[in-house]
């Protein structure tokens, strides 16, 4: 493809008002501007025919990326140029490429690569489209462009980067915290013996009868409880579809979810991934050790949102039917009004009869900033009014779900793999499960 570049269209446009004072002033010189033209014509054919191809444009594409992840697309090129070269790639809604294209300098060489700046926007298999590379004569008239189709692919996969090093941290103050002689025999729920108190103890662990009876405080030792049964619960639904700073808030939720997969898979719990929107979407078996974290992140890869609204009441019942035994359930959700609010706590009360949950929502920033922001029109007022009110509404949900028994943590994105972390190993020592 040829096409005319800024300099030639305004070389072009400059002669229209000289081609306009000739023909009043000098009618006889009419063919002037017509020369003009011609002139440019030539000049155009000669740049295309003195432009010389930069060679084969190449690009280098990592095979997967983990979600929200900035990365680079490399580009380079067989032979190097003389003129100005540009070079562009497309892709599809996965991926942002924050315009794709870049700038290839003067007489790069094949060592030398340029990169596009790329962002993974949503989990699942990213389509590479079509390659394309276009450059200038040396008079800098015309462009000439070649365009290759790509046959790549991206991967972009639940984000795992700060995983292992968040839950070796949270695990290493786990063991120090467990330094005293009732926590080193184990944090469960099964009782072992008493022992005589010490500071530094949990007082709720005073047996009030046994100290009476020897006239001294005595506190309670547990075993430490393995084999938990650990369920990942997502709503996959329309409310996680929102982006939250760039990135759905279901692949925040899946991020913090796998930290908390890893943490139970390496304190021998078991874990089961579970995903519903309008029906249940995956169903896992129940994984145990810390190899099976690889086939935990390849399940959670599998859930994508969706446009359907959350039928709470299908999706709740087909994971209480699923379960066997009692089970914390790590419920991550959203809503946004109070009838779909209402239908997730009718639900929810039939799970709490025989299982522990915990309901997981991130902070609705977006409402919080047009609360908090200065009104200056009548519509920021409008707007603030609404926003307050659908914050009220989500208070007063979680508050419901708070009086009914149910674990509530509502964090932003940056806290909510340390917050959740923290709230599943105090579940542990509580014996919540």
């Amino acid at each position: 493809m040829i096409y005319p570049t800024r300099r030639l269209v305004l070389a072009a446009a400059l002669g229209a008002p000289v081609a306009l004072l000739v023909g009043i002033l000098a009618p006889a010189l009419w063919l002037l501007p017509l020369g003009w033209v011609l002139l440019l014509l030539l000049l155009a054919a000669a740049d295309v025919a003195a432009a010389v191809t930069p060679g084969t444009l190449t690009l280098a594409a990592p095979v997967s990326v983990g979600v929200g992840e900035r990365f680079g697309l490399p580009l380079s090129l067989s032979q190097p140029h003389s003129r100005r070269a540009e070079a562009s790639v497309g892709g599809d809604a996965r991926l942002d490429l924050g315009g794709g294209r870049s700038r290839l300098a003067a007489g790069a060489t094949v060592s030398e690569t340029a990169l596009i700046p790329a962002t993974a926007l949503r989990r699942g298999i990213a389509m590479l489209g079509e390659l394309t590379l276009r450059w200038q004569g040396p008079l800098g008239l015309v462009w000439r462009q070649r365009a290759t189709r790509l046959d790549r692919s991206v991967l972009v996969t639940p984000d795992v980067r700060s995983v292992r090093g968040e839950s070796v941290a949270l695990l290493s103050r786990e063991a120090r915290t467990g330094s005293t002689v009732w926590r080193e025999t184990g944090q469960g729920g099964e009782f072992d013996a008493l022992a005589q108190y010490q500071p530094g103890m949990d007082r709720r662990r005073i047996d009030w009868k046994a100290s009476a009876r020897h006239s001294a405080l005595f506190a309670k030792e547990y075993r430490a409880e393995r084999d938990n049964n650990i369920v990942l619960a997502f709503d996959c639904g329309r409310t996680m579809v929102e982006p939250v700073a760039g990135v759905a808030r279901l692949d925040r939720a899946i991020s913090a979810g796998l930290l908390i997969a890893y943490l139970s898979l390496k304190l021998g719990d078991r874990v089961t991934l579970f995903g519903f929107d309008s029906r249940p979407r995956l169903a896992s078996a129940a994984l145990t050790g810390t190899p099976a974290f690889a086939d935990v992140r390849r399940l959670a890869g599998r859930l994508d949102c969706s446009s359907d609204e959350t039928n709470f009441t299908l999706g709740l019942s087909t994971l209480a039917a699923r379960l066997e035994r009692r089970s914390l359930i790590i419920l991550f959700t959203d809503f946004t009004d109070a009838i779909s609010a209402e239908l997730m706590l009718r639900s929810v009360g039939r799970l709490l009869e025989r299982h522990v949950l915990l309901c997981v929502v991130l902070n609705h920033e977006v409402l919080e900033a047009l609360v908090a922001a200065e009104p200056l029109t009548a519509d920021d007022v409008t707007r603030a009014v609404i926003a307050a009110d659908l914050l009220r509404e989500r208070r007063i949900v979680l508050t419901r779900l708070r009086r009914m028994g149910v674990e509530v943590l509502e964090a932003s994105w940056r806290d909510l793999g340390p917050a959740l972390a923290e709230r599943y190993l105090d579940a542990r020592r509580r014996r919540l499960r």
